[in-house]
């Protein structure tokens, strides 16, 4: 039964919480700018659980998805299914399990909320199958990780984002296009050769070059949301200092794409944290 437990844990990634991390910042950040501070304890942690669970049942649902790819990919041929340890009704349970339990979570907020989360299981179940269909799944994660954004608005003001929060949601996704293209240079060689279709492989020798408009226009998007919430000098120092680590990332990029994919895809953290304590700062002094 432990040995089946750690299994579930390795097929949700509790061991890679990175991409927990890249969901929370932007859930965060929207939760204290529509609070203009601090939100509501019970929504923070409803949000907070929520996209533990969102990110797991994620990752239990691609797993499914790439389970006759994986195993010709070194990254992730060791993974539950494509070694076969777990089974794929197994996978499905755990996605349908994950998902029920963060809609429950959602039944204590209120009703808009609770029909966007509809939308945002189905962009977890979806995403995983668009790298077969098309160059763009970057954008098609951008936009369920951005999802997070009018749910928060929701929750804490019973109403549709105003301008400030679509453009978080904006940031969001070209943020996450940046850093799952970075993600996405890591495979390009595997995902070449089997066909399976990203926008690393889409960007081609520009690689860098559309990494990087994507940050800057990344930052200046959060830039106006600073502008249009009123942000003070936390917020824009945060910015620059993200700017400085974005920085960082192409001069890993320039070094190897290949090689430094995944590290500059993990310094993106750094990035989100940053942001979010620019605004805890501001609001909070």
């Amino acid at each position: 039964m432990l040995e089946k437990l750690k299994l579930y844990a390795l097929l949700m990634r509790l061991d890679r919480p990175i991409g927990i991390y890249l969901l929370l910042w932007p859930t965060l950040w929207s939760l204290w700018i529509a609070a203009k501070g601090f939100p509501d304890p019970k929504i923070l942690i409803i949000f907070v659980l929520g996209v533990v669970l969102m990110r797991s049942a994620g990752c239990a649902v691609n797993d499914f998805a790439d389970r006759k790819i994986d195993p010709y990919v070194e990254r992730t041929k060791n993974r539950p299914l494509a070694s076969g340890k777990l089974s794929s009704k197994e996978a499905l349970l755990l996605f349908a399990v994950l998902g029920i339990v963060a809609f429950l979570l959602v039944t204590q907020l209120n009703k808009t909320t609770l029909l966007l989360s509809v939308g945002a299981i189905i962009l977890a179940a979806s995403y995983p199958f668009m790298k077969r269909y098309h160059s763009l799944p970057q954008v098609h994660l951008g936009v369920a990780f951005a999802w997070s954004v009018p749910m928060a608005y929701s929750a804490v003001t019973g109403n549709l984002p105003t301008l400030a929060g679509w453009l978080i949601f904006v940031a969001t996704v070209l943020w996450t296009i940046a850093y799952d293209t970075m993600y996405a240079l890591t495979d390009k060689p595997d995902d070449l050769e089997i066909g399976v279709k990203s926008t690393a492989i889409l960007f081609g020798e520009k690689n860098r070059l559309i990494i990087g408009v994507f940050q800057l226009l990344m930052l200046f998007t959060l830039l106006s949301i600073g502008l249009l919430s009123g942000l003070g000098g936390a917020y824009y120092s945060a910015l620059i200092v993200s700017a400085v680590f974005m920085g960082y990332q192409q001069y890993l990029l320039s070094q190897s794409e290949t090689e430094n994919g995944l590290p500059a895809f993990l310094n993106n953290n750094w990035v989100g944290m940053i942001i979010f304590m620019g605004i805890l700062l501001d609001y909070a002094y």
